[in-house]
């Protein structure tokens, strides 16, 4: 499709053929639905409708398809439909990384490792059950078990699989954070946990350069008296010749903890039983800490990655994002499928632009998965990658993060491949999966998401709790799903997690997306209905970015809010108070850049900085984000505040002509 050809929103840009339709894992799961279940289902709208419908017998149905390994009884499938509080499977015992090796065969690699300081290797499914066996013993001799939590800051390595597998096999809980994340953001998400065991690497590699993460490893270790055990992951500073030794304490080498071999043993343990901790932006406070079972995040990911993607035995699923990312966390479902996986370490435009198209193409990618920022940047770029290399093998593009314009589906459909299935999913840490996302059988619409995904009871909320049909409304989920979050960690009496979901509509899960469903059950994203950032595909709250920011001793307050909406590209503004004497000029403005890309997040560096001289507030003293975002995307100020709620109303002058300004 040619780059000036008309194109609007619902456009049809692609369909599946008859052929190419009966060959997906949907197909097979609807045929072996009607044979073992007397289901049909003409289309994919009345499958949905039975899976929300009939959750019970939609999930065991999933159950029986896959053939899910357990102890104990499937009975009853869902003990309480309550929200929050739904019991699945209360008397089921299982294990995530039992499933996951059901998969062994040294006939495909498990995973595909590519690194900016190494050469690509593959590891066979043989070395990865290796390594995985003899580091969960020696986490069972360290005394780490069932419960215990293993805190990880490792990049998207074979190791950080290892160490993961390692833990879901005992029974230990994993949690995640990012190299690239600074010690202030990992504090606030670990010291929630007090993790028994600490994964480190001393160094990593992003855009030709390396990083040293030595020193915030040790502000790491002294702020988290928990650790009893440091494993160091040997990063390109510790591999090269003279490098100074690790000084952490109770530190352990990588190779000791994989040294001796030892069968690998799987923990069958409670459906719910916590498999992962991750972690919400950090809005309001603190992130949330959200726990997610063995069980949940077994169904939901054969699930999702079978029958929404299309992942077969002997695909191979590149989806790029750091390991603070809950991509990250979805990618290693693809395992549960018999696919192949691969670790994609470090800038996808580096050396140059075309790095990663190259990489599909040379490993025989199927499946490749991104955020639309990856995508826009390729279309903004003018890059053609299909004049570069054949990508003969690439079936899927999943993009997620934030909503894909119109025009990048066009750019993909020209530049990138005119067969591929191009799919937008939307989901969240919260569920480690997608709301509303792909199904291979169905066509790709621009501008809009295939589907709801089976099981998944979503619908558009308007303000007054009522469904709304083709309008813009809140998301909401009316039924219960398997991967909703257990518990927050350390969340006494569920209170903030019966706020961040249930405190809108009681019993109803409010998302916080703007979503529009169309009559052709299609669906499209508006962005946040509330104040977190989603910056190029990383989601993280204004609360970490204040906190760093207002810790420079210029800096009395600040607000920061992202523009994106309703197809407009991304702008984040932050607004900061000075201390009296204190001049916004050049200099200070790089000081507050250097001070977020390094102690919160690259990728959060604000596109402007502004002074002014209050940020508006509630009359308890609460920022006015939602308000300020809302005046300066366009809407009138009456109807976006009431100055008799709000603290200083004369504060909001400088944002409505500022808002005038951006608007006109």
């Amino acid at each position: 499709m040619p780059t000036d050809t008309p194109i609007a929103e619902g456009d049809v840009l692609w369909t599946p053929t008859r052929e190419q339709a009966e060959a997906t894992r949907l197909a097979a799961y609807q045929r072996w639905l009607a044979d073992e279940r007397g289901l049909r289902f003409d289309d994919y709208a009345s499958l949905w409708q039975w899976s929300v419908d009939d959750v019970e017998a939609f999930w065991q149905a999933v159950w029986d398809f896959f053939d899910v390994q357990a102890d104990g009884s499937r009975h009853p499938v869902l003990a309480s439909h309550e929200m929050p509080g739904a019991s699945w499977y209360p008397n089921a015992r299982l294990n995530y990384a039992e499933h996951v090796f059901r998969q062994a065969t040294d006939e495909r690699p498990a995973l595909i490792v590519r690194r900016e300081d190494a050469p690509t290797m593959e590891v066979a499914w043989s070395q990865l059950k290796r390594d995985t066996g003899a580091l969960a013993a020696t986490l069972r001799a360290l005394n780490i078990g069932p419960g215990d939590r293993v805190a990880s800051y490792l990049p998207n390595r074979c190791e950080t699989v290892v160490a993961f597998l390692a833990c879901a096999s005992i029974g230990a809980i994993w949690s995640s954070c990012a190299p690239e994340m600074g010690a202030t953001v990992v504090l606030d998400r670990l010291k929630q946990i007090e993790p028994k065991l600490l994964l480190a690497t001393d160094s990593y590699s992003y855009n030709g350069k390396t990083h040293d993460r030595r020193a915030v490893v040790s502000d790491l270790l002294r702020a988290l008296p928990s650790v009893k055990t440091v494993v160091h992951v040997p990063g390109p500073s510790a591999l090269r010749d003279g490098a100074p030794a690790i000084d952490w304490r109770d530190a352990m080498p990588w190779d000791a903890a994989v040294r001796t071999e030892a069968e690998l043993a799987f923990e069958r343990l409670p459906f719910s039983h916590p498999l992962w901790i991750v972690y919400s932006s950090g809005t309001t406070g603190l992130p949330k800490a959200m726990v997610h079972g063995h069980g949940g995040i077994v169904l939901t990911h054969l699930k999702t990655m079978t029958l929404q993607h299309d992942l077969r035995p002997g695909d191979r699923l590149l989806f790029l994002g750091s390991t603070g990312w809950i991509v990250w966390n979805l990618q290693l479902g693809a395992l549960l499928t018999g696919a192949s996986i691969a670790l994609y370490d470090g800038n996808p435009a580096w050396p140059d632009n075309r790095a990663l198209w190259r990489f599909l193409d040379e490993h025989r990618i199927t499946l490749f998965g991104c955020g639309a920022a990856f995508l826009v940047n390729g279309m903004k770029d003018a890059l053609r990658p299909r004049d570069i290399v054949g990508l003969k093998h690439l079936r899927a593009i999943n993009s997620t993060g934030s909503p894909l314009p119109v025009e990048a589906y066009r750019w993909v459909y020209d530049a990138v491949k005119p067969d591929v299935w191009l799919a937008s999913i939307s989901g969240g840490t919260d569920i480690a999966s997608g709301f509303v996302a792909c199904a291979p059988t169905l066509p790709v619409t621009a501008g809009e998401i295939q589907c709801a995904e089976l099981g998944v009871a979503a619908q558009a909320w308007s303000d007054a709790g009522r469904p709304v049909h083709d309008e813009v409304g809140e998301l909401v989920i009316t039924k219960p799903m398997p991967s909703m979050p257990l518990f927050f960690w350390n969340d006494p009496g569920d209170q903030r997690y019966r706020e961040s979901y249930f405190e809108t509509f009681p019993g109803v899960w409010r998302h916080g997306d703007w979503i529009r469903f169309t009559p052709r059950g299609t669906a499209v994203i508006y962005g946040r209905s509330d104040s977190t950032i989603n910056r190029f595909g990383i989601r993280m709250g204004t609360a970490e970015i204040y906190r760093v920011v207002e810790e420079l001793p210029e800096v009395r307050d600040s607000l920061v809010v992202d523009l994106e909406y309703l197809g407009r590209p991304s702008f984040m503004p932050l607004f900061v108070v000075l201390e009296p004497g204190c001049v916004l000029d050049a200099a200070l403005k790089a000081r507050i850049a250097k001070s977020i890309r390094e102690r919160a997040s690259a990728r959060h560096v604000p596109d402007e900085v502004y002074e002014v001289t209050e940020i508006p507030r509630t009359l308890t003293g609460k920022k006015m984000e939602v308000p300020v975002r809302k005046l300066l995307l366009g809407l009138p100020q009456d109807k976006v505040a009431s100055a008799d709620a709000m603290s200083n109303p004369a504060s909001l002058a400088f944002f409505v002509e500022l808002a005038r300004q951006l608007n006109q």
